[in-house]
């Protein structure tokens, strides 16, 4: 074959892919909370990898995101509060290898104080991992992170709703979104029209430490935020799974429980959690799938099965 024509022939399979690629469904994995202190931090240090035994799924995704429930940095003071959980600098290459962004709408991102939180912003922009929920400032905190796969754009917004208060972004000081409604329905919007997202995902650290099911007032949010134009709603915070919703077609999860966390006192035998894997783009709407994973006394998941359980609309 003459040379251009092979040329023509190449360039027409690459567009062909990529048209292809730009038309199949985006796939985005959420796990619940990546404290990595104690058990998990031990690990790292000493060289290991905590994330290896469920490293398959964690990159069976277009985009992967997680909630780094710990601060990472060389500075501040520990916050006075019941629990402080700081990572370890290792683990820096680590969340970069597995995860496409982190959320910092959560109760231990401020536990080193504002000016470890700074810090923290820099270590993650130097490391080149993004992060959404969170922020050197209030407009910075409440910006979604738009990220893109397959084409699409997706836009990813973060928000805390368990105290301490003072770990919120206020200002020019740094800290992380608040859960405040009628501002969430705006950024929601806002995602679509300024920054031109095809999704918007929520990802919610609120609810009920150790509570089975959302309390009536989530249920309501969830689906005052599907009405705004989220694409799906999950949430982390009480440690344990909780029920799964839909509104409009659109998955609600509303607690995944741990995800990389070790055990204290008068915890349950047994962490049991969910990863969740959210389909954009299908022929029938949205999807969800979700891996059941147990942590064992390190704090580590494991893959109960490797195949997903699949969420069906109602």
């Amino acid at each position: 074959m003459p040379r251009i024509l092979c040329l023509i022939a190449a360039i027409a399979l690459a567009l062909s892919l990529g048209l292809c690629a730009q038309g199949e469904p985006v796939r985005v994995l959420f796990v619940g909370d990546v404290m990595l202190d104690n058990g998990p931090g031990h690990i790292i240090t000493n060289g290991g990898d905590p994330f290896a035994p469920t490293a398959a799924v964690l990159r069976d995704a277009d985009l992967t995101i997680g909630n780094l429930e710990c601060a990472i940095t060389r500075r501040g003071h520990h916050e006075d509060k019941p629990y402080q959980f700081k990572g370890p600098l290792e683990a820096l290459p680590l969340v970069k290898k597995y995860f496409s962004a982190v959320s910092l709408a959560n109760n231990h991102s401020g536990d080193w104080g504002k000016d470890g939180f700074a810090d923290q912003l820099a270590l993650l922009r130097e490391s080149a991992v993004p992060y959404f929920g969170g922020g050197a400032t209030v407009n910075e905190a409440w910006t979604p992170l738009v990220l893109e796969a397959r084409g699409k754009r997706v836009a990813f917004l973060g928000f805390n709703d368990f105290p301490p208060r003072r770990f919120e972004a206020r200002g020019l000081r740094p800290g992380c979104a608040w859960l405040i409604p009628g501002r969430v329905d705006a950024a929601i919007r806002e995602a679509r029209t300024r920054y031109h997202a095809d999704y918007v995902l929520l990802f919610l650290h609120w609810g009920t430490e150790l509570e089975d099911h959302p309390e009536p007032g989530q249920q309501a949010l969830a689906r005052r935020f599907i009405d705004a134009g989220a694409d799906a709603v999950i949430g982390g915070h009480p440690h344990v799974t909780q029920t799964i919703d839909w509104h409009r077609g659109k998955p609600i999860v509303y607690s995944l429980g741990n995800y990389l966390f070790d055990y204290f006192p008068g915890d349950p035998p047994l962490w049991t959690a969910w990863m969740a894997r959210v389909t954009l783009g299908a022929p029938d709407g949205v999807g969800l799938e979700l891996f059941r994973i147990e942590l064992d006394p390190a704090g580590v998941p494991h893959l109960k099965s490797s195949l997903p359980v699949h969420i069906q609309a109602r």
